[in-house]
């Protein structure tokens, strides 16, 4: 079995899908690896690197590719509209594994669908115990919440730490971190340990022991409703509009004390939800510092901007896109890990061929085109609003319009019947009242 792996064209992605490590497993279990060259530049994992693990370097994205079997990248293809089509190098029957951003970006789901390829989407690897060292969102949001304290104090003007000099003592930071997912929980941790005095906040309630378990101090209305705020899978639920305006008032009497806010809200799939408002920007310090690690969803805050630094109300917002690739050797390695976590249970240990079992949860939640179709009703759902039908529909009408007469007549009656008929709407993303709270890639 042949796997490829290709070198990054996504503007500012600096990762690579492979490493040395999980290069020399797959070799190992019998498979051919070709790596793109220079596709580890950007993570400082040279050519050679790969070879010395038993990897085959090729020189152009399209003889990687040749014959292979599956192709591993970390971000999706690019399409024509991107200025340069990575899809046009795939091959019907050819299997993609990448993070897709399935359910945002439905022209590149459609095309895969198009081609004929088999395309697993790693974000929306189901969250259950097995699946845990395949989890490609938890692994990088771990290393985002530790890089926006670092790009957070960068920005901060003062020391961090309690410092006792004999000029006088320097008091603590304050930063707090809003969401306590695996982002947050790694902010909170890192700041912590860099002497700052940290805050945290979440409406889910077992999130409190855990915030206080790494030294920070749990900001929340801890009412009745709040200790029964968390479904069973591990999800916030809607809080009652009196609930959220006490919790409102609490957010809006803490954030003035602040240095350093680090939000956290990033839902796959969905705008991210305000946190911060305009107003608490302007109750902040001059001099303070607010991390936005949804930026590139809208923002938790509606002042940031884009892969932008800037300075409103005298305080500074940093609002820079793709976070885990600005640790992108630390991140490659987790990420490749966790695509060699998914795809070995699918090589067959005796052949060395691909033997995958299509009933398998995993497969049936993170496999998005197969056959020409869009597998995932989410995924098709998103695919049909953003525009036009999905693939299968499409191939369905084709095959309409080869009818006998009589029945094309038949056809355009009922057709005509349903003219007036309103349109179905696209299944519901996520069951109603249960809304993951936090940094969209952890419970």
């Amino acid at each position: 079995m042949k796997i490829a792996v290709l070198k990054e064209r996504r503007a500012g992605e600096r990762r690579v899908a492979a490493s040395p490590e999980t290069v020399k497993k797959f070799t190992e279990l019998g498979c051919i690896v070709t790596v793109e060259k220079g596709a580890g530049e950007g993570a400082a994992l040279a050519d050679s690197v790969f070879e010395e693990a038993g990897a085959k370097i090729a020189a152009t994205p399209a003889a990687t590719v040749k014959d292979a079997d599956v192709v591993l990248k970390v971000q999706r293809p690019m399409t024509a509209a991107d200025g340069e089509d990575e899809i046009a190098l795939l091959s019907k029957g050819q299997i993609l594994i990448c993070q897709m951003n399935a359910l945002t970006d439905g022209p590149v789901v459609r095309a895969l669908a198009e081609k004929g390829v088999q395309a697993f989407a790693m974000e929306l690897v189901p969250r259950i115990t097995r699946a845990q060292s395949m989890d490609i969102l938890s692994s990088q949001a771990n290393i985002a919440g530790y890089k926006a304290v670092l790009d957070g104090i960068e920005q901060y003007g003062r020391a961090v730490p309690m410092m006792s000099t004999a000029a006088g003592r320097v008091t603590p930071a304050n930063v707090f971190v809003m969401g306590v997912g695996v982002a947050g929980l790694q902010a909170i941790a890192t700041a912590k340990r860099l002497g700052a005095v940290v805050y945290a906040t979440d409406v889910r309630p077992d999130t409190k022991e855990q915030v206080e378990s790494l030294g920070g101090k749990f900001v929340a209305v801890e009412n009745e409703e709040f200790l029964q705020a968390q479904t069973a899978g591990g999800y916030a639920k809607e809080m009652s509009d009196d609930y959220k305006r006490q919790q409102a008032e609490l957010v809006a009497k803490t954030i003035p004390k602040m240095d350093i806010v680090i939000t956290t809200a990033l839902i796959p799939g969905r705008p991210a939800p305000v946190l911060v408002t305009e107003d608490h920007v302007k109750s902040m310090k001059p001099g303070s510092v607010i991390v936005d690690l949804a930026a590139e969803a809208g923002g938790n805050c509606p002042l940031t901007e884009l892969g932008k630094v800037i300075t409103k109300q005298g305080v500074t917002l940093v609002g820079h896109g793709n976070w885990p690739s600005r640790v992108p050797e630390t991140t490659s390695l987790l990420f490749a890990k966790n695509l060699l976590n998914f795809l070995t249970p699918l090589i067959d240990k005796e052949s060395g061929k691909l033997a995958i079992n299509y009933e398998d949860d995993i497969i049936k939640g993170s496999l998005v085109t197969r056959d020409g179709k869009i597998v995932e009703e989410r995924v098709k759902a998103n695919a049909e609003k953003a525009g036009g039908a999905a693939p299968a529909k499409k191939a369905a009408k084709k095959s309409a319009s080869k009818k006998s007469p009589a029945k094309k007549t038949a056809a355009k009656k009922a057709q005509a019947a349903k003219a007036d008929a309103p349109a179905d709407e696209p299944a519901a993303e996520t069951p109603k009242n249960e809304t993951p709270s936090n940094a969209g890639e952890e419970k």
